[in-house]
C-alpha cells in the first residue's frame, strides 16, 4: 500500500509538470526562458537541501555534465513546446518519445526483441505518426518536435543515470549544473521576458513540488517497484496530463488523441510485458 501511495503521487506530481506548465505558457503568464530558469532553480534548491544531510555524512557524489546538459535540454525544450501544445498531447508525445528512445538504445546495445515486441513498437510509432499527421486536430508541427527532442533528452538522461549509487544525490547536481544552462537561456531570448507573480508562483510550483519533491517520491516508490513495473505505471502519465487538461484547462481530448494514446501507450504496454 505504501509503494502503491508513493507511486501514486509521483505520477499525479510528473502528469502536474505538463499542466502547470501548460497554464502559466499558454496563459502567458510567463515567458518560456524564465519558465525553465525558475523552474530549475526552485527545483534545484528544493533538491540540494533534501540530499544535503547525506552529503554531510558521506562523500559527495561527483559532478556529471553529460547528464545536466540532457536534463537542462529536456527542461528548455519542454517548456518552449507547450506555449504551442496542449497538455495531453505534450505528455503523449514525451513520454512516448522517452520509451522510444530507451528501446532503440537497447536494440542498439544488442537486446533482443521477440516479435510481439516488434510489433508492440511499430504500433506505439504508428500512433505517434498519426497523432503529428496533418489534419485540423494536429498538433503545432514545431510543438511536436521541441516535445519529442525533450523526450528523446529525458530518455538518454534516464539511461545515463541506471546504476547511479545515490539517485537523489547525482539529480540534485545535475540541477545544479543545469542552472547557468537555463541563466544562459534566458539571457538569449531577454527581449521576449514576461513574468508575473503568478507565472513565477506555477514555475517555482513546477520545480520544487512537482520536479523536485516528486523525484524524491519517485525514488522512495521505486523501492519496492521491479524496474518493468516502474516503467509500466508511468504509461498512466499521459492519461492524467489529458484528463488533467480537459476537467482543470478546459481543453478538448480529440478522437486523434484517443487513438493515438491508445496505440502508443498500448504498443509500449506490449513492449514492457514481452520485457517482464
Amino acid at each position: 500500500m505504501k509503494t502503491f501511495l508513493l507511486t501514486l503521487i509521483a505520477m499525479i506530481a510528473f502528469a502536474a509538470n505538463s499542466l502547470i506548465c501548460r497554464l502559466a505558457l499558454g496563459e502567458g503568464l510567463i515567458d518560456a526562458a524564465s519558465f525553465t530558469t525558475v523552474r530549475a532553480v526552485s527545483g534545484a534548491l528544493t533538491l540540494v537541501l533534501i540530499a544535503l544531510p547525506g552529503w554531510k555524512n558521506r562523500q559527495r557524489t561527483a559532478f556529471n555534465w553529460k547528464s545536466a546538459s540532457m536534463l537542462f535540454v529536456y527542461l528548455a525544450f519542454f517548456s518552449f513546446a507547450y506555449l504551442s501544445l496542449s497538455a495531453g498531447t505534450g505528455a503523449l508525445l514525451l513520454f512516448g518519445a522517452v520509451q522510444l528512445t530507451m528501446f532503440t538504445v537497447a536494440l542498439r546495445a544488442g537486446e533482443r526483441f521477440p516479435p510481439w515486441s516488434w510489433f508492440g513498437l511499430t504500433v506505439a510509432v504508428l500512433g505517434i505518426v498519426y497523432l503529428v499527421l496533418p489534419g485540423v486536430t494536429a498538433p503545432d508541427p514545431l510543438g511536436a518536435v521541441l516535445m519529442a527532442i525533450a523526450g528523446i533528452a529525458w530518455g538518454l538522461y534516464s539511461l545515463s543515470g541506471k546504476g547511479v549509487a545515490d539517485p537523489l544525490a547525482s539529480t540534485a547536481n545535475n540541477f545544479l549544473l543545469a542552472v547557468p544552462l537555463a541563466v544562459l537561456v534566458s539571457l538569449f531570448f531577454l527581449e521576449d521576458m514576461q513574468v508575473s507573480s503568478r507565472g513565477l508562483l506555477l514555475a517555482v510550483l513546477s520545480g520544487s513540488v512537482s520536479s523536485g519533491l516528486g523525484y524524491v517520491i519517485w525514488f522512495a516508490a521505486l523501492r519496492g517497484l521491479a524496474a518493468t513495473r516502474a516503467a509500466t505505471v508511468q504509461l498512466s502519465v499521459p492519461a492524467i496530463a489529458a484528463a488533467g487538461g480537459l476537467f482543470v484547462l478546459s481543453e478538448p481530448i480529440t478522437l486523434r488523441l484517443v487513438i493515438a494514446s491508445v496505440a502508443t501507450l498500448g504498443g509500449i504496454a506490449i513492449v514492457l510485458k514481452q520485457k517482464a
